[in-house]
């Protein structure tokens, strides 16, 4: 997805839609005080979205539309960390040999990684329409494989999807997860993607978790995968003492994107 969503709009126009992603609805009153402008600002901001198709009104506020918020969720977690994802890329690029199947679950930073394929002479399994698009222009050969189609994350999940990856083992899987701590695991909040992430994580040789720094210390909603699942973890900076231990003592490979 891109920028088209928010990208033209003024910044604080640009606030209210993120405000409107994670709330159900935003008060009029509410965001006058919080943007510090006067409410008829506000009206006339939320008229403008309203025109533009991103929002609706009802009674003192606003709300998303459904298809809005589906691009505006996937828009804003594109954005994140971006530099970080694609140092984790390139140290993950450095893990693949030519003749490996590779398969990439439906995270932003898979997608970094899928934009670097086309250097290495590989098959892939995309579980997204990102990166199977992303992975068509690149001339890199691939499967997608498909099933019940998860908007917010482009993904696609249930029965289909997971009959499908149990007849496929790729060399390498890549995933990466919403939060990582030692006790919990590695972890996501939607539950749609977490069996389809399960499901991706055992299909594998080996098993790589891309997760940047801001992971490091959250706990979502779902375990994706616990250390016994895990053989590498790729992330961009240091993270500590405590982490590094724990991946010692179950041995698993810590690698730091330079």
């Amino acid at each position: 997805m891109s920028n088209e969503l928010t990208g033209l709009l003024p910044g604080r126009q640009q606030d209210i839609l993120r405000r409107a992603l994670t709330s159900k609805i935003v008060r009029i009153k509410d965001l006058s005080a919080e943007l510090g402008v006067h409410e008829m600002t506000v009206r006339r901001d939320i008229d403008a979205l309203c025109e533009q198709g991103k929002l609706q009104r009802v009674h003192g506020g606003a709300q998303l539309l459904e298809r809005t918020a589906e691009e505006l969720s996937q828009t804003l977690r594109a954005g994140q960390n971006v530099e970080a994802k694609e140092r984790i890329a390139r140290a993950a690029l450095n893990l693949i040999q030519d003749g490996d199947t590779v398969a990439l679950d439906a995270s932003t930073t898979s997608l970094a990684l899928a934009r670097l394929l086309p250097t290495r002479k590989v098959q892939a399994i995309a579980c997204s329409l990102d990166a199977a698009n992303v992975l068509a222009a690149g001339g890199v050969p691939f499967l997608m494989v498909g099933g019940n189609f998860h908007a917010p994350a482009r993904s696609f999940v249930g029965a289909f999807f997971l009959d499908t990856l149990a007849r496929l083992h790729p060399d390498l899987v890549f995933f990466s997860a919403k939060g990582y701590s030692p006790g919990a695991g590695f972890t996501d909040p939607h539950l749609p993607e977490v069996g389809s992430k399960q499901a991706l994580i055992r299909s594998g040789s080996s098993v790589v978790a891309l997760v940047d720094h801001s992971k490091f210390g959250r706990r979502a909603l779902a375990t994706i995968a616990t250390h016994a699942d895990v053989n590498t973890v790729i992330t961009d900076r240091e993270p500590g003492d405590e982490y590094r231990s724990q991946f010692d003592a179950d041995d698993i490979q810590l690698i730091l994107a330079p």
